[in-house]
């Protein structure tokens, strides 16, 4: 399983716990002047791309929107399992998953058991990555999300052939040679002043 497919729910997780003790602390939802509302991007960014800029943000929104330190906890598990990923070998993935396992059940959030839960489900799936040397079935998620484009572009095909048609000329590469446009005047129009 890519690593997309598990980051992601570690993402959704982050944001949930944000939601919740936002809602908890302010009484309302997000707005532009909160504190953990303004680093919400913030927090979904991994370690290695943030900015120092981006990092002190964090630590005052965290500062002064996080009195329990439960959205701190909550991207701290994302970053532990975003290390599974990173892991050298299925012996080192398995360790840090084990990690990430025992980060998860400490913080004793409610959101973060429940994505526990969900990776130890997946617990083969996660592993066998680094089994296949980091193999992926991106490329081909990536030709289904185009058929299911065109698709849609082209309002449900009911010829099959025209479909098929349609499909080979997006995803096959073509490379047309255009022949330039006839000009239809026989000379540049003037631009008045």
């Amino acid at each position: 399983m890519d690593a997309f497919r598990i980051v992601r729910p570690g993402n959704v997780m982050v944001d949930q716990v944000r939601r919740r003790v936002q809602q908890h602390t302010l009484g309302h939802r997000g707005r532009s002047g909160d504190p953990l509302y303004g680093i919400r991007r913030l927090l979904l960014t991994g370690d290695e791309r943030l900015t120092e800029r981006g990092r002190q943000r964090i630590t005052a929104g965290l500062a002064a929107g996080d009195r329990d330190d439960e959205v701190y906890y909550a991207r701290v598990i994302k970053e532990q399992l975003r290390t599974v990923y990173r892991a050298g070998d299925q012996d080192a993935a398995r360790d840090a998953l084990a990690d990430f396992y025992d980060v998860a059940a400490a913080a004793d959030i409610p959101e973060a058991d429940r994505l526990a839960r969900t990776i130890r489900r997946w617990e083969d799936a996660v592993l066998a990555y680094h089994g296949s040397d980091g193999l992926s079935n991106a490329r081909t998620e990536a030709i289904n999300g185009l058929l299911k484009k065109i698709k849609r572009v082209g309002h449900g095909f009911r010829n099959l052939a025209n479909y098929r048609l349609r499909l080979l000329l997006h995803c096959g590469g073509v490379a047309w040679q255009h022949q330039p446009a006839a000009r239809l005047r026989g000379r540049a129009p003037q631009i008045a002043a």
